[in-house]
């Protein structure tokens, strides 16, 4: 593969009948692409934990995974009341999620400690009252 391939996904706020769909579909992607399966996993988790973070905390946003031979790039973008604390938010086991959303098994606090532990780059601008967006990247190891 040489050339870029560019996916784009709309993730709703609240729809968690479709949360997962576009980090399933990634992982579909790059299976059939033949990547390495760690780097496949890596990609699968720190991207299903952004998306359900999305579909959670905001209103609404898009995602876009950028594949290349050295780099595979997601950035999460959503409009919504934004990270208070970026910092804070980071620390496993926080959570802002409502006692409904952990009733459904969500919200347990590990969605940025894990977006970071499996993505190589992690990037979170957030602004409040307008949104945040994600950058996460996983780098595919040249080979021998």
């Amino acid at each position: 593969m040489n050339e870029k391939i560019i996916l784009n996904y709309n993730v709703d706020s609240g729809d968690f009948t479709r949360a997962g769909e576009a980090s399933s579909n990634v992982k579909k992607k790059l299976k059939l692409m033949g990547f390495d399966p760690n780097i496949v996993r890596k990609v699968a988790i720190s991207l299903y934990e952004g998306e359900i973070n999305m579909v959670i905390h905001s209103y609404g946003g898009t995602i876009q995974v950028i594949i290349s031979p050295d780099v595979i790039k997601m950035i999460l973008k959503d409009k919504g009341p934004g990270i208070e604390d970026i910092e804070l938010a980071m620390q496993a086991g926080y959570t802002t999620a409502p006692d409904n959303i952990r009733s459904l098994g969500f919200g347990a606090g590990m969605g940025l400690p894990n977006m970071k532990k499996y993505s190589d780059e992690l990037k979170i601008e957030s602004k409040l009252g307008q949104g945040t967006t994600v950058t996460m990247k996983v780098y595919i190891p040249k080979e021998m």
